[in-house]
Order: structure tokens, then sequence, then C-alpha cells
């Protein structure tokens, strides 16, 4: 006990002057309890008296007549249990009672204002079965309210036991034997104890000289002895873990249900023990001073948590949450315990921080409240230059303190080995960041401690995530050259564009790489390859070109499925998606591309393969335009490859050996361009409108690398004859362009006759002599009439070099064909005339003579013709009755009479539609000749003057269109 450190863990309350209030003075204090927040307090009067916090008198009420010996304020409910002694009704029967008061009902008692708590039972502790003798201890359990077991000690060894429902009178009684000796001070029970551990309910009893257990669910009650020491009264109590506690001179002792437990050597009588929130309470007597020490144990961290000396302590309670110690001088001393915060800071004052974290954790302080004490025995630690313990409190910390805190103190400290430690730690209970990742892995190298290095990377456990951050692991262990680590993070995380990445930039093993991929999922292999194609095609293009063969086809599959179906291709990674892996090596992007195309024939992205194939085919030196290097048809990759700077005896020297890499250049360029033509061909199928590739892309490559055959392929499939025929006369190819003509404008062959005319215009404007070809030209357009002879003169005129006789027999022949057909005109207008002048007189006979109807039958029914008859000008004549209502028409005329006025109609409903007008006189070959028809036709007339306004209405409305 002396060894033991003493601290001021507690202080007094209330200033250290409080007492019993005045109204509890006039008896003797016998008993008293506690629950419920406040302090029930018996006297000697038979009065019980109830304060509240701060002692404040509340009320009283007499109880027993006599005195009151025992009492219990229950907590589930609140009742109050007393024994007492009351008037003796008879000599027979004992004056000893036990009353349960229910603090909750009171009533008032006569007239006086005084209330008194309503007394729901009363029972009388001695019968003719349990005798009379001296109550030494009473002890009440709340089995399950209202049932209560309550047990009174007794001077001769015994305990009865009452349980039930008092209020009821439904209650059994029982006694247990403890001792069975004769002396009574030592077979007294001094106190009592109940154990209640599930459904197993237990219950201590001690004497002077023996502790005894009795199991109390066992019928019945099955009694064990502990030990064969006891103490005195007012020295026993029991822990909050259900342990007994009793105080000899010696020592403290603790029991469990098994036996004697940990032994306390604290010296003195024990005059009260008791038990307070984990601490152990002693009032000891100082043989030596002769007074009272009333000293808080902390068993746990093995110290004195407060020490008082008091004078002679009658009552000990625990309520409110302090102490409560009541004086034979009826004064009290309150006394609480002070906050953790105050306590931690005079243990930081002492520098005594081991004490200080033992205290926090023996009290189950919060994680934060831990880990600062811990802390600051750390700091303490850290000034006196003890680092290593300092970084065993600090690794305790984590989680809770800020890491940056620590790890700033060690690299200032340059303590590399413990910062090690630390960050270690960190790593392992998942609260690292990349920083500390960092920083772990740089002490790792800079220790040059592979092993350490080994254990970090490579002994994570396989179920579970790595605890450290992977990008940034792999980032340090290639600054420091530990590729090899590097790449088993990479490889373990699943990340493939990094374990990549360290292959082929760091090493450079590119096989390895390319197994790699190749053992990866479609998927993942085809994110990898987009990365790092271009570096792959450049060392080991065949290979690469597999592996995209592979994933584009699925070579392993093609067999399981039809290569037709779309759904499938379209779930495969298109070749157009690898295209910039290959921008510097255009040569492997057209072979990957031709093994694609002849693999797959229906592939959802052949158009952009064939534009892709038709560049490469057509480009002069096999470039992409963006980043083509030639200029002015020099390549200066060669220049490059062959040295600037050589002496031109050796440029001399390697002349042949230009030539024949321009030779095989050559040669190489002229087999693309056979493929070009034939993928022009071949994409464009007859049945397709529009071809497998981009038209307008394909023209503008022709033109640029001026493949003619492509060109003139193009222009004649989409029907563009003129640029067909601008094509042959870019390049005066004369036979060329006449074959091409002789092709093309074939009208009966769906051809454009009007290219002659064209061909026609460009010898014309030749400025050379061309006359075989003229002739030609002239023979297909005088067979198909295609121009007239005046426009021809007009066209060849402007060629110099020509002479008349190009044209004579062609002009002698249209002259003659022409006199012809005047001739033929010349008589049809005679006729015509004679036709006229003949109508002419009818109309005036008609308006002139009268008209001699001498029809004798009628035109209708053949019969004789009577009056009333009608009579019409076309020499037809009716009955009136077989004309019926129309009177006005003859029945046999009016057909003929009515189409007439309807194409007449028609004409002048044509007159008005323009468009139609114009585009028969643009389509015609001799537009005068429409216009000629439609003045025929009577369409257009001249248009009468408007003033006179004789003309004729429908002239006019078929004049008023045009």
């Amino acid at each position: 006990m002396y060894q033991w450190r003493k601290f001021e863990f507690f202080e007094e309350k209330y200033g250290g002057k409080s007492s019993i209030p005045e109204e509890v003075t006039a008896g003797k204090i016998e008993c008293c309890s506690s629950g419920r927040g406040k302090v029930v307090i018996g006297c000697d009067d038979g009065t019980v008296s109830l304060l509240d916090r701060g002692l404040k008198f509340n009320f009283s009420f007499q109880s027993h007549s006599s005195s009151v010996l025992f009492l219990q304020h229950l907590k589930q409910r609140n009742f109050l249990v007393t024994v007492g002694e009351d008037e003796q009704i008879s000599p027979q029967q004992s004056a000893m009672c036990l009353k349960v008061f229910d603090l909750d009902k009171m009533q008032s008692e006569g007239t006086s204002a005084a209330t008194t708590p309503d007394c729901i039972g009363i029972l009388r502790i001695f019968t003719n079965q349990f005798p009379e003798a001296n109550i030494t201890s009473f002890l009440v359990l709340e089995e399950a309210p209202p049932i209560l077991l309550m047990a009174i000690g007794l001077d001769n060894g015994c305990i009865y036991c009452i349980k039930g429902d008092i209020a009821r009178e439904r209650i059994t009684r029982f006694k247990l034997q403890v001792d069975n000796v004769s002396d009574k001070s030592h077979s007294s029970i001094t106190g009592l104890g109940f154990r209640v551990d599930g459904q197993a309910l237990q219950l201590f009893a001690v004497t002077p000289d023996s502790v005894s257990l009795f199991s109390m669910h066992n019928q019945p009650p099955r009694r064990q002895t502990l030990d064969q020491i006891g103490c005195n009264f007012n020295s026993v109590t029991m822990s909050d873990r259900l342990e007994l506690i009793i105080g000899r001179p010696e020592a403290v002792y603790f029991y469990e249900v098994d036996g004697r437990g940990p032994c306390w050597a604290f010296e003195g009588e024990k005059k009260f023990l008791g038990w307070f929130r984990g601490y152990l309470l002693c009032v000891i007597a100082d043989q030596r001073t002769g007074k009272d020490t009333f000293n808080v144990y902390d068993l746990k961290n093995r110290l004195i948590a407060h020490s008082l000396v008091v004078k002679e302590v009658s009552h000990m309670l625990c309520e409110w949450g302090n102490i409560i110690l009541i004086m034979t001088d009826k004064s009290t001393l309150c006394i609480g315990e002070k906050d953790m915060e105050s306590k931690l800071d005079m243990l930081f004052k002492k520098n005594l921080y081991t004490v200080a974290i033992n205290l926090v954790q023996s009290q189950q302080a919060d994680a934060a409240a831990t880990a600062e004490v811990l802390r600051k025995y750390g700091d303490h630690l850290y000034s006196k230059q003890d680092y290593d313990e300092a970084m065993a409190q600090y690794i305790s910390t984590i989680g809770h303190l800020e890491p940056s805190y620590v790890i700033q103190k060690f690299l200032d400290a340059q303590r590399i080995y413990n910062l090690t430690n630390y960050l270690e730690k960190l790593h392992e209970k998942g609260l690292a960041s990349k920083d500390h990742t960092t920083l772990l892995l740089n002490c790792y190298t800079k220790l040059k401690d592979v092993e350490k290095l080994n254990v970090f990377i490579k002994s994570e456990d396989g179920a579970g995530e790595h605890k450290f951050d992977v990008e940034t692991a792999i980032r340090v262990c290639r600054a420091a050259n530990y590729h090899e680590h590097a790449m088993y993070v990479a490889k373990k995380a699943g990340r493939h564009e990094l374990y990549l990445k360290i292959l082929l930039e760091d090493l450079g093993r590119y096989e390895e790489a390319l197994q790699y991929i190749s053992s990866l999922e479609p998927s993942q292999a085809g994110v990898t390859v987009k990365e790092y194609g271009k570096i792959l095609i450049e060392h080991k293009p065949v290979k690469t070109i597999e592996i995209l063969m592979r994933l584009c086809t699925e070579d392993g599959e093609s067999t399981k499925r039809e290569s037709s179906s779309s759904t499938y291709l379209t779930m495969l990674p298109s070749p157009v998606d690898f295209l910039n892996i290959f921008i510097h090596h255009p040569p492997s992007l057209m072979d990957f591309l031709e093994k694609y195309t002849d693999k797959v024939k229906d592939s959802p992205a052949q158009l952009e393969i064939h534009n892709t194939l038709l560049e490469l085919y057509l480009s002069n030196d096999l470039n992409f335009p963006s980043i083509s290097q030639a200029s002015n048809g020099v390549d200066h990759t060669l220049k490059a490859r062959s040295g600037s700077s050589v002496m031109p005896k050796a440029e001399s020297k390697s002349k042949p050996s230009a030539d024949r890499k321009d030779t095989s250049k050559e040669r190489d360029r002229m087999e693309r361009r056979e493929k070009g033509l034939r993928l022009l061909k071949s994409a464009w199928p007859s049945d397709l409108e529009q071809p497998l590739y981009d038209v307008d892309l394909a023209i503008i490559l022709c033109e640029m690398n001026a493949f003619k055959e492509g060109l003139l392929y193009l222009y004649e499939k989409m029907k563009l004859y003129k640029e067909v025929i601008a094509c042959y006369m870019q390049s005066q190819d004369h036979e060329g362009l006449i074959a091409c003509c002789k092709k093309l404008g074939d009208s009966g062959k769906g051809g454009d006759p009007s290219l002659w005319a064209d061909l026609l215009k460009y010898f014309g404007e030749l400025g050379e002599d061309c006359s075989k070809e003229v002739k030609d030209v002239l023979t297909y357009i005088e067979r198909d009439d295609i121009l007239p002879p005046i426009i021809v003169l007009q066209t060849l005129s402007r060629n110099p070099c020509l002479t008349l006789s190009v044209i004579k027999d062609y002009i002698a022949r249209k002259l003659e064909q022409e006199s012809k057909l005047i001739e033929e005109d010349r008589r049809a207008i005679e006729k015509y005339q004679e036709d006229t002048l003949t109508m002419r007189k009818e109309i005036q006979d008609l308006r002139t003579n009268a008209r001699i109807f001498q029809l004798s039958k009628c035109t209708a029914c053949t019969f004789t013709l009577d009056l009333p008859a009608v009579h019409f000008m076309c020499m037809h004549s009716f009955h009136q009755r077989c004309l019926g209502d129309n009177e006005k028409e003859c029945p046999e005329c009016a057909p003929e009479y009515r189409s007439v006025l309807e194409t007449k109609r028609s004409l002048e409903q044509n007159s008005k539609d323009q468009d139609r007008f114009f585009q028969q006189v643009k389509s015609s070959k001799d537009g005068f000749s429409v216009i000629a028809e439609y003045f025929g036709k009577g369409i257009i007339s001249k248009t009468s003057n408007g003033s006179t306004g004789t003309g004729r209405t429908g002239e006019t409305s078929s004049s008023s269109g045009f």
C-alpha cells in the first residue's frame, strides 16, 4: 500500500461543509440507503427521512413505532423496504416487522398537513417455524417486480429468506443454515450479497469465520464453503463484476463462485468497505495515529485515487455520482470524481505519461482521447531523444493522429529506420496515402533494403486488395530502377498498361510484351495494343499484326461462328480502332488491312477500311499525306539514310544502288496502283448504287496522285462522261478520246451524244492539224444529226490549221439534204394553202347564201321527216321529238366538235406551263421546230391591242403566258 502512488483524482463537493439536515437530527441514525436520486435515513425513533440532491430535506414519515433497524430503497420500483420494531401485540408474537412503502402514493395523516407513503405490505419476520433472533444484516433483490427476495441474516448463523409479492401476501419462507457454531460471536451473519448471472441466482453469506455461497436456483438451495476466514460488520460489499469483497485487517479479499480470487494487502482495520465506478472504497483505522483514513483505490492502475483523514464514519453511501460519508456527529462528506481532463493535466505536469495512458485505457475513454495522451507521451520521449520509444507511442496513435505530424519529426531527425517502421504500420492498417507509399518506397530504396521491399511488395494476401497505391508504387520503383518489383505490382493489380509500359519503355522486352498481350482477355488486349501498338509495330510488326488479326477476327472462334454474321462482327474490335498505331509504318498498315479484308468480307467498317487502303495504294511514296516527308518528289528519309555529309566520290559509287532503289520503288508503286484499281472496281459491284468507299475521297486521291485509270473508271461509273473526255483532252490522247466518245456517245446504248459536240469544240480550239480526227468526229455528228452545219462551221473555223477540204464532203451532203427538205416543205405549203382557200370559200358561202335542206328522212330514226323538224348547217335533219331537250347541237357531229374543243382547251392550258415549253425547247435538237409547232397549234398567237377589245379571248389568253 505504501508503494502505491497517491493522486487527487477526487474532490470534496459542496465546499466540504455539509451535514444532515436539522429535521433528521432528532434521533440517532440507525440505517441508510440510496437510489432513484434520493438518500433515505432511518432513525432510532422510528422515522424515515428522504433527502434530495445536496442532502436537502424532502420529507419524513413514521414507519415504525420504536426504531428502524434496516431499510433499502429499491431501484426498479419506487418502493422502500424497512425492518424495524413496532409495538408488541402479544407476548407470543415478536415486535420485529417488515414493511413495504410505495413512495409514489402519498396519503395525508388525519388533519395535519404531513403526508406518509402508502404502506402496501406488513409482514412479521419471526414465526413459530422461524424463531426470533437478532438481525445482523438485511438485503433485498428485485427479481421481477412485484416479486421480491429478501435475505435476513441472524446472529445464530441462519438466514431467513422471504420470497413473493408481499402486497398480495403471496409469499414463501425458507431458512438457510450457514454455521452450527454455538458461539454466536463467530456465527453471526456479517454480510450478504446477491449474484445474478443469467438464470443462475446465488447468495454470498459472510460470517466472522467463513465465506459461503448458496445456489438459490437449486431446491433446496445448495451450500458451498468458499473460505474459512470471514470479516466483521460493514466490511462486505459487491463489485460491479459481481465479485464479493471482504476486508480484514491484513488484506482485502475478492471472491468469485469458484473460490477466493485476487487479494490486496492493505494493512489496517477495515471499518467500511464499498465499491464506486471501478474504485475500491475503504475506511481504514490507522493503529499508529489512531485516526481513520478514507482511501479510494484504483486496482487496475495500482494507485490511490484519493486519500483523506476523516472523523469516525457511521455510514457510507454512493448517490448522485458522489461518495457520501456520514459521520457519527451527523456531519457529512461528499466526494466526487474529477473530470478526465483535470486528471490528465495533473499527470502531465508530473510527466506521469504511463499512468495517464493506463488511466484512459482503464476508464474506456474514446480512442481520440487515448491517442492524444499517447501523442503527448511520444512528444515527451522525442524531446529526450528516445526515438525508438517515441515511435512506439506514435504508432499507437495511427488512425487518430495526422501522419504528417510524425513524419515531419522523423524526417528532421533523419531517423529513417523509425520512419520506415511508422510508414509500414500505416500501410498495414490501410491508412496510407499515395505520398506515404512514395516515401516508404524511397526509404527502402535509399536503404537498399531489397528484402523489406520484397516483403512490402510481394507478401500481400491474395484475397485482399493492395494496402498501398498501385500507381505510386510502380512509379517509385521504376524511378529507382526496381523494374521487376514494379512489374510484379502491375501484374498483380491487373494494371496491364503499366506492366507493358515497363516491359517496352524500360526493358525493351518486346517478345515478352507480345506474349503477355496474347494471354489477356480480348477487351484488355485491345486497350493495351491501342496504347503501345506504335512501339510494337516499330520493333515486331509481324507478330503485332498477328495479334491484331486475332483480336479483330477471333481466329479461335471462326470455325464455330458464321463469318457473315454482322451481329457477331460488331462485337469484335474494328481495324479502324488501331489505325493510329501504324502512323509511322504505312506498309505494315497495308499488310494488316489486306489480311483483314481477305478474311472478313462484310465488316461493318469496310467503308473506312477501303478508304484507308485506297489512300495507301494510290500514294506515290506509301505514306499518309498528314505525315508525308516527301517534297517535290524527293524522299528526305532516303536522303537522311544515305547521309548528306558523304564525299562526292562516295556519292558516285552509291549511284547504282540508288538507281536500284528507285527501280524497286517504282515497281512497288505500280503494283500498288494495280491493287488500287482492282479495289475501285471490286468495291463497286454493278448491283450497288453507291460503292463501298467514299467516292469523293477516291476522286481526290486519284487527282492528287495523277492516277488516270482510277479517275476514268470513277467518272464513267458515275456517268460523268464530260469529265471522262476531259481527262483524255488533258493528256491529249486523241485516239483514246475518239474511242471513248464512240463508247460513251452512243445514245442507243444510253450514252450522251453531246460528247461529240464537246469533242468537235476541242479540235476546233486545238491549234494544230487534226484533219483525220475531225473527219471521224463529223461522221458521227452527221450520223446522229447532233449539230447543225452552221454550228460545225463556226466551231471548226477557230482552228487555223484546218482547211475547207476537211468539211467539203460533209457540207455538200448537208446542202443536198437540206435542199430535199426545203422542196418537201414547199409542196406541203402549197397543199395547205389550197385546203385553206377551199375552207374560206365554204365559210363565205355559208355566210352569204341560203342552204337548201332536201333530206326526206330523219337522220336519227330514218323515218319520213315530218313537222316539226330541225335542220342543222351540217346538212343533218331530225324530228324534233328525236332530238329531245338538246336542240342546239347535231347529235351526229357533236362528239367530233367536242373533241376539237377539248383539244383546244388542253392547248390553251399548256400555254400557261412556261417550264414545260422551255424544257422542250432546251431538250430538242432543233428548238425552232418546237416554237413553230406551238404557233401552228394556235397556242402562241399575236396579242391583240388591248384598247380595241376585239381580239379573241382564246388568242389573248393563250398568248398571255409568254
